[in-house]
């Protein structure tokens, strides 16, 4: 008689990989955040470094020295840490006075004008111009505005222009009756002012930006408080560099001090 054995299957061990977590050293971090935006975060570390570990585990990202890898080959990934970054908390009117003399300057001009509006966060700013230029009877067909951010999820909110109390909280009951439908605690905004700007996610700072064309006047307000003052000036003269001629326009705001 025979007797037959089952052969044994080697046993495979499975090795096990430790995880190390590396996050010590946020200054790389800054670094290029700053070289890539112009943000910085020199009085803000302790506040960048706690979003920084945030975003990274919720991406498994296990070191800021991967992070760095992955954002400079995944342009989802760096679009999502600008996102991460940057904030954009803003209503319509704000500092309405520059609008006011902003509005003057165009119906002055009696022609077209182009407006840049930059950066243009969630889209309060440019759109409270162009219903400040519909309100002082400034024809439709006289004028466009562009609204940049570096933010990519502000630009889809802008475009959306759906907005909440706080947004609105300067505008008369007139003017939200005139441009708004109301619907279920939101303000949504109408399609005839949504017409009239354009946005688009832009850099500053790249390259690609001045193929945004040139513009009469340029609305700059708030961003300047985010960057250093050497970089403040480098994005003064970008801006500056944007109009069509020297005597046009460039408005800052009250708290971009150079």
């Amino acid at each position: 008689m025979f007797s037959f054995f089952k052969k044994k299957e080697p046993v495979i061990e499975e090795k096990y990989v430790e995880i190390v977590e590396d996050y010590t050293d946020i200054m790389p971090i800054a670094q290029y955040f700053k070289n890539e935006t112009g943000v910085t975060f020199d009085k803000q570390m302790s506040i960048l470094k706690s979003k920084v570990i945030t975003f990274c585990k919720q991406r498994e990202i296990h070191s800021f020295t991967n992070l760095l890898n992955t954002v400079n080959t995944n342009r989802q990934i760096k679009q999502e840490l600008i996102d991460a970054l940057t904030t954009n908390e803003t209503f319509f009117y704000r500092e309405f006075q520059q609008i006011k003399e902003l509005v003057k300057l165009v119906k002055q001009s009696n022609r077209h004008v182009d407006i840049l509006c930059a950066p243009s966060a969630t889209g309060e700013e440019p759109y409270s111009i162009a219903i400040a230029l519909l309100e002082e009877g400034v024809s439709p067909s006289d004028f466009h505005i562009i609204g940049i951010d570096i933010n990519a999820d502000a630009i889809q909110k802008a475009e959306e222009a759906i907005y909440r109390e706080r947004n609105v909280r300067n505008l008369t009951p007139q003017i939200i009756s005139n441009y708004f439908s109301y619907n279920d605690g939101k303000y949504l905004l109408n399609n005839t002012i949504k017409t009239l700007v354009s946005f688009k996610i832009a850099n500053i700072f790249d390259s690609s930006f001045k193929d945004l064309g040139k513009f009469d006047f340029v609305f700059s307000r708030n961003m300047l408080i985010y960057f250093d003052k050497e970089t403040k000036l480098k994005a003064k003269e970008i801006l500056e560099s944007m109009r069509k001629t020297s005597e046009n326009a460039v408005f800052f705001g009250h708290a971009d001090l150079f």
